[in-house]
């Protein structure tokens, strides 16, 4: 199979992108996966939430020098966050990284980290990347680098149309990144009690058949867990979230599995 590059991304915030990458992530990484979880927002949710501090990150595992100039090898830039679990880092640095990307040929600046994010040797199982929302060179570059988008989708608001806004980023990049398919979507926020919950799940199951994933419920203990610097697995291995994201996982590793087996349906 080789490594599996997978965009968590949606058009739209607050519906449980960086939760569901580094719960996912670190899912992936219990059941033995080897992970690498890329934050590609300037609020660097994804190492607060895993309650690590690297001193790189991905400006400098692109750039190759930090921000004096001093050159970082990608090595260096890649941080060790948990057994199997490796991060590279978000932050407010993603800004100049923007600028940089800006900066290059013009022919090239779009898959400069499909080009660079290459690892050796088959090391890694699965690539993750928490994507912000809103559309710039970075998005680009990171729909170019995957095959595969995961889109969360909050069962609240007008959730839909912001799947019909995303739905027109991963056209434009489709042009060019033949191989890129919306492979998972994934309820999320779903609050038992309402009525809108129940009504948007039921309309993204029959417009998304194959691609719907089973509901990641609302759960306070979801909420708490980035608070501590831990997945939901080391908060509270037996709460209805950990159990949602552990099924989520198993998805994925069982998709990869009938891939092996029958190629010729993927």
């Amino acid at each position: 199979m080789g490594m599996r590059k997978i965009a968590v991304a949606m058009a739209k915030g607050g519906v449980g992108k960086t939760t569901t990458a580094v719960n996912l992530a670190h899912g992936l990484a219990l059941a033995g996966k080897r992970v690498l979880l890329v934050d590609c927002d300037t609020q660097a949710q994804t190492t607060a939430f895993l309650g690590v501090s690297p001193p790189h990150g991905l400006y400098e595992f692109i750039t190759g020098r930090d921000g004096n100039g001093k050159t970082v090898l990608k090595k260096e830039a890649i941080f060790p966050a948990r057994q199997n679990l490796w991060v590279l880092a978000g932050g407010i640095q993603l800004v100049e990284l923007k600028h940089w990307l800006g900066e290059q040929p013009r022919d090239q600046r779009h898959a400069v980290l499909r080009h660079s994010l290459t690892p050796k040797n088959n090391g890694l199982d699965y690539l993750i990347f928490d994507c912000a929302p809103g559309w710039d060179v970075l998005s680009v570059n990171i729909l170019m680098a995957v095959n595969e988008v995961l889109c969360p989708v909050a069962l609240q608001g007008p959730a839909v149309e912001g799947l019909k806004t995303f739905f027109g980023y991963l056209l434009s990049v489709q042009q060019l990144n033949q191989s890129l398919r919306l492979k998972y979507i994934l309820p999320t926020l779903f609050d038992r009690r309402t009525r809108q919950s129940h009504t948007i799940y039921n309309q993204l199951r029959r417009l998304f058949r194959k691609q719907i994933c089973s509901p990641i419920y609302h759960n306070v203990r979801l909420c708490e867990a980035p608070g501590s610097g831990q997945s939901i697995f080391e908060y509270d291995n037996n709460a209805t979230g950990a159990n949602d994201y552990r099924k989520l996982a198993e998805r994925l590793i069982d998709d990869a599995i009938r891939r092996q087996d029958h190629p010729g349906l993927f």
